[in-house]
């Protein structure tokens, strides 16, 4: 049987700064990303109060990797490993370049003392696979994972032969490039989704999928979707969310959440190049107070 701690209960928080190469990353087909215009000290800015925001505020202890300017992509730390309870799972990213990202990534992991699972060789049993954690949902009781041009359904096998005490339903994700761009958790039994008609229809496909019951909060803004619910140590529930400036109309949304603490914080640039504020941090409880 999983050992189940209360949903959203964190003590770490993983990050990885901003590169001087943040949007310089290729295509898929080898091109660069140069018609998309990023601001790097405004991105820096906002990886600054995102940071903050978890340290001083939420009370995390915060462990930052430092940037590789030769991986230009990796601040998106919640790509490389799913980790659930004492486990890591090393995931392997659809883009060759990308994988070397994981090296620091799992250096920390070992050093929280996780067991760290690794997906294994190309040409090992989980050959083919793809997998990248902004298309996997952990909804405290169950894995949901999005079938995207990133993460395949081997990719999703090998995350259910990973974390075998918890149910991994596959979805695929209509409506944005992963599946954490379209919904994320906004509490224990509650998922915040976009307005879309492909978030809409994922999330039918889900409720489909699963026994339990979820409460829903429709945001009408595709990138207010994307949130980070943190129960923090001081047992208060926190809600990173896109402030005003960026989704006004989706505020009064979140303002729904009754005793919630909402940290307004900014992710535009990040979102640009199709991050969400999720895609900036890896959230790890290593104080186990169970049920």
């Amino acid at each position: 049987m999983a050992n189940i701690c209360q949903y959203g209960s964190f003590t770490h928080a993983v990050v990885r700064s901003i590169p001087e190469t943040f949007g310089k990353a290729e295509l898929g087909d080898g091109h660069e990303n140069g018609d998309i215009s990023v601001d790097l000290a405004k991105a820096q800015r906002q990886f600054g109060c995102l940071t903050g925001a978890l340290r001083q505020k939420v009370g995390l202890q915060l462990i930052e990797i430092p940037p590789d300017p030769e991986l230009p992509e990796s601040w998106r730390i919640d790509d490389v490993v799913v980790i659930q309870g004492d486990t890591a799972l090393i995931t392997r990213p659809y883009k060759h370049q990308r994988r070397s990202e994981v090296e620091a990534v799992r250096r920390v992991m070992s050093e929280l003392n996780l067991t760290v699972v690794e997906m294994g060789a190309a040409d090992g049993d989980s050959g083919g696979a793809t997998l990248e954690g902004s298309d996997v949902l952990f909804t405290g009781r169950e894995f949901f994972v999005g079938l995207s041009s990133h993460t395949n359904r081997r990719g999703a096998e090998v995350l259910a032969d990973t974390f075998k005490d918890f149910a991994v339903s596959t979805v695929p994700v209509c409506g944005g490039a992963r599946l954490k761009n379209i919904c994320s958790m906004g509490g224990p039994d509650t998922i915040i989704i976009n307005n879309s008609d492909g978030a809409k229809k994922t999330l039918r496909m889900m409720e489909q999928l699963t026994d339990h019951h979820y409460e829903v909060l429709t945001v009408p803004e595709e990138s207010a979707a994307n949130c980070v619910y943190i129960r923090g140590p001081s047992s208060r529930d926190f809600l990173l969310h896109r402030p005003a400036e960026e989704c006004p109309d989706s505020v009064p949304a979140f303002q729904k959440l009754q005793d919630y603490t909402l940290l307004p914080t900014a992710c535009s640039e990040a979102s640009k190049l199709g991050a969400s504020l999720s895609s900036l941090c890896l959230l790890i409880n290593r104080k186990h107070t169970y049920f």
